[in-house]
């Protein structure tokens, strides 16, 4: 079966005053049909410009796509001009942002922001499509949707907006949904209900969905893959049971580490990851986990390591794979 969305060595930059921010640094993906896969990462490891790239909604300028190709379902995005790419957003891959609260026009009610994807893609008459948004608030889990379909935004309470967008992105039934760091400042029993609400709706439709978040708390009941960003590029991919349960790159052991467990002892604190990603105007000519690793080796320095596989399902970016590097030290 052809993968619904395949990304390969995707580069994006941003040209600002101070230089060139290299964001994404050869990214790749492949996707199945009602497949979820999780984007992880620290911010500022280019998780949400990858996600924008596919929708092609990366400012230009500063930001421009240096090299790579994206194809949906047959379809190459980075081919298309600006009206066929109005086509495809909303219908045939939806988005739910951020901030719900700035995503939201303050302006509209919630029901006219849902009726205009169904006006302008599904052709329906303004009857039609308000009875649709009512139909889809209900679908979401809002309460009197007939009578809240007429609110503004600011009626509505955080885990609320977040549904409205929720009920935007899958207002045309679109074959890919990204979601982009949808549970940020929800406290965690709103957070479940997102979440749980992704996953029936996943059911119902078969929709393929991207998740970005940086929070690995919330993948594991969510996803069947996982992709593992730092500084730009890939660094592990797996199932989540490999990611989780037996972890290949020390990046993705020291996030697993610095997060609360059910089982950790009470005395038992908890590891972060010290210091800070590098800087992206000058990434490091090697790994650009280097500074930060305990397992760091002299080839770490100057040379970037090649994509190992594990097993069929799991890759790793580190030299620790390297068999002619077992024992070498920094």
């Amino acid at each position: 079966m052809n993968p619904i969305l395949r990304i390969s060595d995707l580069q994006i930059s941003f040209h600002v005053r101070g230089g060139e921010v290299q964001a994404v640094r050869g990214f790749n993906l492949e996707m199945k049909r009602g497949e979820s896969v999780a984007i992880v990462g620290e911010s500022g490891s280019g998780k949400s410009v990858t996600a924008q790239s596919i929708l092609r909604l990366i400012p230009t300028p500063p930001g421009v796509i240096k090299k790579g190709s994206i194809t949906f379902m047959g379809q190459d995005l980075l081919a298309k001009s600006e009206k066929e790419m109005e086509a495809i957003r909303g219908k045939e891959i939806g988005m739910i942002f951020q901030d719900p609260m700035t995503s939201l026009n303050p302006t509209l009610t919630v029901g006219k922001q849902i009726s205009e994807v169904l006006i302008k893609h599904q052709k329906m008459s303004r009857a039609e499509a308000t009875k649709r948004a009512t139909e889809l608030l209900t679908l979401v889990g809002i309460p009197n949707a007939h009578e809240r379909v007429g609110e503004y935004p600011h009626q509505f309470s955080g885990g609320m907006r977040q549904r409205v967008m929720i009920a935007i992105a899958l207002a045309c039934d679109p074959a890919l949904l990204i979601a982009d760091e949808p549970t940020t400042a929800l406290d965690v029993t709103i957070q479940a209900q997102i979440m749980q609400l992704m996953k029936d709706l996943q059911k119902k439709t078969g929709t393929s969905i991207i998740l970005i978040t940086h929070d690995l708390g919330i993948v594991a009941d969510m996803c069947d893959r996982v992709v593992v960003m730092y500084a730009g590029k890939v660094v592990e991919t797996g199932t989540k049971h490999e990611i989780f349960h037996n972890p290949q790159h020390p990046y993705t052991k020291g996030l697993l580490r610095s997060l609360p467990r059910l089982d950790q002892k009470k005395d038992e604190p908890l590891i972060p990851i010290f210091g800070t990603p590098p800087d992206m105007s000058s990434p490091p000519p090697g790994c650009a986990f280097c500074a930060r690793c305990d397992d760091a080796m002299r080839i770490c320095v100057d040379k970037d390591a090649p994509t190992y596989t594990i097993s069929e399902t799991q890759t790793a970016k580190c030299w620790l794979h390297d068999p002619a590097r077992k024992g070498e030290t920094a």
